[in-house]
C-alpha cells in the first residue's frame, strides 16, 4: 500500500481502505499528526473509552518490552469484532520497529494498529517497514499551507455560524501555522472572544491572537522605511530588549528592503506605486500598505542597494561581536531611517 502523498491524506482518511491493518501517521507537525490519528480512531467505530477494545501504548513502553505490540495486536478480542492498538510517540525505537515489521509481514486478523510518529526520515526502520507492506500505509503530515489553514478556519467558523472578512483572515493567517492543534486552538479562542458577533473583524483578531512582538517589529520597519526618526527611536526601545534580537531585527529589515526593491523595480517598469503594492506576493498586510507604498515611492534602486549593503555589513559585525550586536543593529537601522528622512525632503 506504501505511502500517500501529503495532499492525498485527507481523502484517504475520509474513506480508509479496509484492507489496511497498520497505519503510520507521521510528520513534523505533531498537532496535525495527533488530529488525524484522532479522526482515524473515531472512524473505526470502536468505543474509544473502552480499555479492552482500544489499547493505548507509548512507543517507549512498547520498545522496552519487545514483542508487546505483537501480543496486543494478535490477542483475540472479547467484546468486539476488532481491537485498536494505538501507539504514540513512535520514532527510532529498534525493538518497536522490529515488531512493526513483523506485523506488516503477517497482518493481524483481529486488530488495527495505529502508529503516531514524529518526522521520520526516508529509510527510517518503521517507515520503511510500513511503506514496503501491501497491508500497511504511511500518511505524512507537513506544516499547514495557506489553503489548509483556510480549511481549518472555515471549519471552525461554520461550527460557530460566523463569517470573516479577507483582512481579518489575512491577519489571522499570519499568527497560525506550524502546528495544527495550536492553530485550531487559536481559532477556537478567537471565535469565543467574538461570540455574539456575526462577523469576525480585524480588531477581534488583534485582541485575541495578535502577535504583539510581530506588530512592534512591523511598526519599527514602517518607521525606518518612511524616515520617522522619533518613531523609530520609540519603536526600537520597545522592540529590542535583548542582544539576541539584533539578528532578528536586521534580518527582518533585510527582507523588507528586498520586498521594496522588487516593488520599486515594478514602478521603474511603469507601474504606479499603489498598483505595485497591491499586486505584491505574498500580500502586504492592509495596515502596512500606506507605509510600504510611501517607501516604494521615495526609495530609489541605488538607495535600496546601499541600505542592503549596510545591513549585510552590520549583520556580519553583529555576529562577530555579539556583546555589541544590539548597538550595531540600532546604529545601522537608524542610519537607514535617516536616509529615508532625507529622501522625503
Amino acid at each position: 500500500m506504501a505511502q500517500k502523498k501529503a495532499s492525498e491524506v485527507e481523502s484517504w482518511l475520509r474513506k480508509p481502505d479496509g484492507r489496511v491493518s497498520v497505519i503510520l501517521i507521521y510528520g513534523p507537525d505533531r498537532g496535525l499528526v495527533s488530529e488525524r490519528a484522532q479522526a482515524f480512531a473515531r472512524g473505526c467505530g470502536l468505543p474509544l473509552d473502552d480499555p479492552f477494545t482500544v489499547i493505548r501504548l507509548d512507543a517507549g513502553e512498547a520498545d522496552r518490552e519487545p514483542g508487546r505490540l505483537l501480543d496486543e495486536a494478535r490477542m483475540v478480542p472479547m467484546f468486539s469484532a476488532k481491537r485498536l492498538v494505538w501507539v504514540r510517540n513512535a520514532g527510532a525505537q529498534k525493538s518497536l520497529a522490529e515488531d512493526v515489521k513483523a506485523l506488516c509481514a503477517t497482518p493481524p486478523a483481529d486488530a488495527i494498529v495505529l502508529l503516531e510518529a514524529g518526522d521520520l526520515r526516508k529509510g527510517a526502520p518503521i517507515r520503511s517497514a510500513v511503506e514496503a507492506s501491501a497491508s500497511a500505509i504511511a500518511l505524512p503530515c507537513f506544516a499547514d499551507e495557506a489553503r489548509d489553514l483556510d480549511a481549518v478556519i472555515d471549519d471552525e467558523l461554520r461550527k460557530a455560524g460566523m463569517t470573516m472578512g479577507q483582512e481579518a483572515r489575512q491577519l489571522l493567517r499570519r499568527n497560525l501555522g506550524g502546528d495544527r492543534l495550536a492553530s485550531r486552538g487559536e481559532i477556537v479562542k478567537l471565535v469565543l472572544y467574538a461570540q455574539g458577533e456575526a462577523e469576525i473583524a480585524p480588531h477581534h483578531v488583534e485582541a485575541s491572537v495578535g502577535d504583539a512582538a510581530a506588530a512592534d517589529t512591523d511598526a519599527l520597519l514602517d518607521a525606518m522605511l518612511t524616515g520617522q526618526l522619533a518613531g523609530f527611536d520609540i519603536q526600537f526601545s520597545r522592540t529590542a530588549t535583548s542582544p539576541s534580537q539584533a539578528a532578528t531585527l536586521l534580518g527582518a529589515a533585510l527582507r523588507q528592503l528586498h520586498t521594496v526593491q522588487l516593488l520599486r523595480a515594478a514602478v521603474d517598469a511603469g507601474a504606479r506605486p499603489g498598483e505595485a503594492v497591491a499586486s505584491a506576493r505574498p500580500p502586504i498586510f492592509f495596515s502596512r500598505r500606506r507605509a510600504v507604498e510611501s517607501a516604494v515611492s521615495r526609495w530609489t534602486g541605488a538607495a535600496i542597494q546601499r541600505a542592503l549593503e549596510r545591513l549585510g555589513s552590520a549583520s556580519l559585525s553583529a555576529r562577530r561581536r555579539p556583546e555589541l550586536a544590539l548597538a550595531m543593529a540600532r546604529q545601522c537601522l537608524m542610519a537607514i531611517t535617516a536616509d529615508a528622512a532625507r529622501m522625503a525632503k
